[in-house]
């Protein structure tokens, strides 16, 4: 029989679906109370979709979200002339501009950026709304608050982005357009007027993070595929029952790179790895203007640049 390569291919358990407990003994009316299996998300994933827990504030985020894509999307409509070929072909480059800088941090008519600050509201309310979802969700199932605490890392480098680097700077012109090129475009310019970001170390100190995340859980992942055979997967068990699976993964680190970390301690580096990632990218960027007007010249002054 030839041997099993869980790399390309994936067992899929079949079965009722699996329904989950009511949080701390609560009952569970806000949940859905439908699942079903699907062999496609099986490939990726979990096989079973739902039941969804969506609550209050849940429901509060879905709804200012899909304002948020209404009003967005809305704009570039009219931008196309209400015509879906230039849509389709123009989509990339449409853009919903924040206001001009003579409206400092007032509200500007709709069409002169007055639609972004709305849409902007909606979206601060559905990303927050959202991350108490989460926070709440992880309570109610006794859970620690890892994962809501790693989004609100990825929230911290959002709102410098777009609330508090503006409100510094005084004037929501410094926020970042919607749209994919015109975000690309922001992005060039930023570190065009501010003496190039590549010479602001928080910015550098991001990078090393996201490039470190991406090494970490290649290595992880592909640890954990390798020692499958021997149960690996089962981590949990691994961590406080150490087998097989976990002793080989770790002679093999040892053997190859003089090191290896624990079942459990590589899931604290790379979530310290990812959090870290938008923390310091947030930190350089609401520097930037407040604090540092020319990066390069910084550099240069501490040494950093020649």
């Amino acid at each position: 029989m030839a041997e099993y390569q869980n790399i390309f291919t994936q067992v899929q358990v079949a079965g009722p679906p699996e329904m989950g407990m009511a949080g701390n003994g609560k009952p569970a009316e806000e949940r859905t109370t439908n699942a079903r299996m699907s062999k496609l998300l099986g490939w990726f994933g979990n096989a079973q979709l739902g039941p969804v827990h969506l609550g209050p504030f849940g429901v509060v985020s879905l709804a200012t979200g899909f304002a948020w894509f209404f009003i967005v999307g809305m704009s570039f409509w009219a931008q196309a002339g209400y015509s879906p070929g230039v849509f389709m072909r123009d989509l990339f480059w449409f853009a919903l501009e924040p206001p001009a800088p003579q409206y400092g941090l007032g509200f500007a008519p709709l069409n002169e950026g007055g639609w972004w600050l709305i849409a902007s509201f909606f979206l601060l309310v559905s990303v927050c709304s959202w991350w108490i979802r989460t926070y709440l969700r992880a309570e109610e199932l006794g859970m620690g608050k890892h994962v809501a605490w790693a989004f609100a890392s990825a929230i911290w480098l959002f709102l410098v982005l777009g609330l508090f680097r503006p409100i510094l700077m005084g004037s929501w012109s410094e926020a970042v357009p919607y749209g994919i090129f015109p975000h690309l475009d922001w992005t060039n310019l930023f570190s065009i007027t501010y003496g190039n970001l590549f010479y602001n170390p928080f910015h550098a100190l991001s990078i090393v993070f996201l490039y470190g995340s991406a090494l970490l859980f290649a290595m992880h992942g592909a640890t954990i595929l390798a020692v499958s055979r021997f149960g690996g997967e089962r981590e949990i068990e691994q961590i406080v029952d150490r087998g097989t699976a976990s002793e080989r993964a770790a002679l093999f680190w040892r053997w190859t790179m003089g090191f290896n970390a624990t079942m459990e301690g590589i899931h604290r580096w790379a979530w310290w790895f990812a959090v870290l990632t938008t923390l310091t990218g947030g930190i350089g960027i609401l520097l930037t203007g407040t604090v540092v007007d020319n990066w390069f010249a910084w550099a240069q002054d501490h040494g950093y640049a020649r």
